[in-house]
């Protein structure tokens, strides 16, 4: 049965917000780390759309300054188009005799995705400076607001080594998928985190002292980040269009290919068929979870296991049905749109159920 806060609980609770929430400027504070947290999640479907393309190899160096400006005459793309060439076993393996006017398709994408890295960094530091200069911050918000920027700034050294797996002395035709993994994780966490962070800026919440539905909270979260783990191994294999039927998969219940006694335990990040199962696996799970969650706590924090589970239950058709059109670039992204949108009511549904943990 829930149970309102006790006076001594709603008390820690207010002086953790205190500790975290500025005198001044709070809400302008909040407003920046939701456009911080837009230009994240933009920057997400735009590498969906780099990767879903094959645009991830056609820029084969890291230059975090000078790689801001793009080949600017033909001279500088003869340049680049050559590195690709010599650089890629996607060129040598899959795209040989492309055209200049083909390279540059590809290039944009990831040139867009790796400018709009760089002016992610720049909107959150310059800002977060000035909010600093002007008393708008407190010792424990700056202490999260570093962090956030140092995560940032590790993301751009993974995008790198994500890259760098198919360049050089390789027959990857692809970036490991692995590391691909790693990357979207890393820019989940960065949007996670600014979401949470504008939460605990905003007024008091309204609080019900339940563990169980802070565990279950807690359950979903965990759930649904593992599944957005899952399906960028899926991305990185291409593996969404390799099985399109459904419910079946391969004509049985697990498929056949499932486990390849030579890869051993590569075979949850580099089988094509074990990769796909899991994701399909898992999203059951979470499906299954997130519909008793919603009925057991369906007054819980302010409604959001029901939100949740809705857009669980939407995200559940939508990857079926981009599945069985052998997911498609729109399709494709969509699925991941709305999959990031999942994972963050998740982050605040667990902020709801957690609130006093911001002390």
């Amino acid at each position: 049965m829930h149970t309102q806060v006790s006076s001594a609980a709603q008390s820690s609770i207010d002086v953790g917000l205190k500790g975290i929430r500025p005198a001044k400027g709070a809400n302008a504070v909040g407003i920046w780390l939701l456009i911080v947290a837009a230009m994240v999640y933009a920057m997400i479907l735009v590498g969906g759309a780099t990767r879903l393309t094959d645009s991830g190899l056609s820029i084969t160096e890291w230059k975090p300054i000078t790689g801001a400006l793009p080949p600017m005459n033909a001279e500088d793309w003869a340049s680049e188009f050559d590195k690709y060439r010599s650089h890629t076993a996607e060129y040598k393996l899959q795209n040989k005799g492309m055209e200049l006017h083909e390279f540059k398709n590809i290039y944009w994408w990831e040139w867009g995705h790796r400018l709009l890295g760089r002016l992610v960094g720049v909107v959150f530091l310059i800002p977060f400076l000035v909010f600093w200069a002007l008393g708008w911050t407190t010792p424990r918000l700056r202490r999260r607001l570093w962090a956030l920027f140092a995560l940032g700034g590790l993301q751009g050294f993974i995008g790198w080594w994500m890259v760098s797996s198919g360049v050089g002395e390789t027959n990857r035709v692809d970036v490991a998928p692995y590391r691909l993994m790693t990357h979207f994780s890393l820019a989940l966490l960065i949007i996670g985190g600014c979401v949470w962070t504008w939460l605990s800026l905003r007024e008091k919440p309204r609080f019900i002292d339940d563990n169980r539905a802070r565990n279950w909270a807690a359950i979903l979260l965990a759930t649904a980040s593992l599944q957005m783990m899952l399906g960028a191994l899926v991305a990185g294999l291409d593996a969404g269009r390799t099985y399109t039927d459904w419910p079946l998969m391969d004509g049985a219940v697990i498929p056949q290919a499932y486990w390849d006694g030579a890869l051993g335990v590569r075979n949850f990040f580099e089988n094509v068929a074990t990769v796909q199962f899991n994701h399909r696996f898992v999203a059951y799970c979470l499906l299954g979870l997130s519909l008793y969650a919603a009925f057991k706590f369906s007054r819980a924090a302010n409604g959001w296991f029901k939100k949740t589970a809705h857009g669980v239950a939407g995200q559940s058709v939508l990857g079926v049905v981009t599945l069985v059109f052998g997911a498609p670039l729109g399709l494709g992204l969509l699925h991941q749109a709305l999959g990031t949108i999942v994972l963050l009511s998740t982050v605040i549904l667990f902020w709801q159920c957690s609130a006093r943990r911001e002390v």
